[in-house]
């Protein structure tokens, strides 16, 4: 939960990732940092077969791009914000000097209301200023803001609240470096909390370029389509406690895949499949691409409501990808052949 209620928008990521460091270094040989602002924990160095884990810790949020001489703030996206989701929302302005409560106005219905399209050029926070003066002393452009939205547990079987994406995939790959500690490992672990997926996916590259891995794995989330008005014959049928989900497509290496599916059938763990023809959409397409190549998967969490205030997953979903990569990682023996024209 701590994790959940610390805002970290896109670019904005150090207070998140120091609380990872401090959560995550009691089970790791070592932590290295870079320039990008990636946090990785690393066991068996030595190895010469070695796993990234990537799980992104940045969330979308806004921009300040604008202060009127009212003392509204208009702002812009900081990755893929729905702007209906933004209407009436309270949000945490994280000004220069202080951070600001406020709201997302909207006309009132009485008095016509939003109509159409809109997006958020039309939209302004509202923070209670008089004037441009007194909200200049705590906020100036390019300061950001999050929804204020604390997390919840729904029926004790799922969680919701703003920045599940991907805050669990943080948390997922932590949690599986906390596993193997103290096991025996064959090969080199390095679990990294990325910077900037939802904007740019530079921390990923900077991870996978610094570290040259063997193989990289993207902990993302996905679509779930388990709720109503939903098509199912166009995004396929994925549900919240269904077990994670495996990409297939062009940039996934098969041969991981087909060690996923022995993890989950060793298991006796359900898992689900979507598609990514082309790319990813995640930090798998930036490690793909980085030194000479880098054989990829990507393991997702199913997801409802993405980019909203009120994203939920299911907590035995997340426990469930803890084990299976757990699983997978004690199995490999390190000597493992990627090429998939080779057997």
């Amino acid at each position: 939960m701590t994790l959940l209620k610390t805002p970290s928008p896109s670019s904005m990521e150090v207070e998140i990732q120091k609380t990872w460091i401090d959560y995550i270094t009691p089970y790791a040989d070592e932590i290295m940092t870079d320039h990008a602002g990636n946090a990785i924990a690393v066991l068996n160095k030595e190895a010469d077969f070695k796993i990234l884990l990537a799980g992104h810790c940045d969330e979308i949020g806004l921009v300040i791009n604008r202060i009127d001489e009212q003392g509204f703030l208009y702002f812009d996206k900081m990755g893929g914000v729905n702007p209906k989701a933004a209407i009436g929302m309270r949000v945490h302005v994280l000004g220069f000097n202080q951070t600001l409560t406020g709201v997302i106005g909207v006309n009132a219905q009485h008095h016509g209301g939003i109509k159409g399209d809109f997006d958020v050029e039309d939209l302004y926070i509202d923070c209670g200023a008089k004037s441009k003066e007194e909200i200049s002393a705590h906020v100036q452009i390019g300061d950001l803001a999050v929804y204020d939205r604390q997390p919840d547990v729904l029926m004790d079987r799922y969680i919701t609240g703003r920045g599940l994406d991907n805050r669990t995939g943080q948390f997922i790959v932590g949690e599986v470096l906390r596993k193997l500690k103290g096991k025996e490992i064959k090969v080199g672990v390095y679990a990294a909390s990325t910077v900037n997926e939802e904007t740019n996916m530079g921390g990923a590259y900077f991870a996978a370029s610094g570290i040259n891995p063997t193989i990289a794995i993207a902990c993302d989330v996905t679509f779930a389509t388990d709720y109503p008005h939903v098509n199912k014959n166009k995004y396929g049928d994925i549900t919240l406690g269904g077990g994670p989900v495996l990409a297939k497509g062009a940039p996934i290496n098969r041969k991981i895949n087909q060690w996923l599916e022995a993890a989950a059938e060793r298991l006796d763990m359900p898992i689900q499949y979507e598609l990514t023809p082309r790319m990813t959409g995640t930090d798998a397409d930036k490690m793909r691409l980085t030194n000479k190549g880098v054989p990829v998967s990507l393991v997702s969490l199913p997801l409802r409501y993405m980019h909203s205030p009120v994203e939920t997953a299911s907590l035995k979903d997340i426990e469930d990808e803890i084990d299976l990569i757990v699983d997978w990682i004690l199995h490999m023996t390190g000597k493992e052949n990627l090429n998939p024209l080779e057997s």
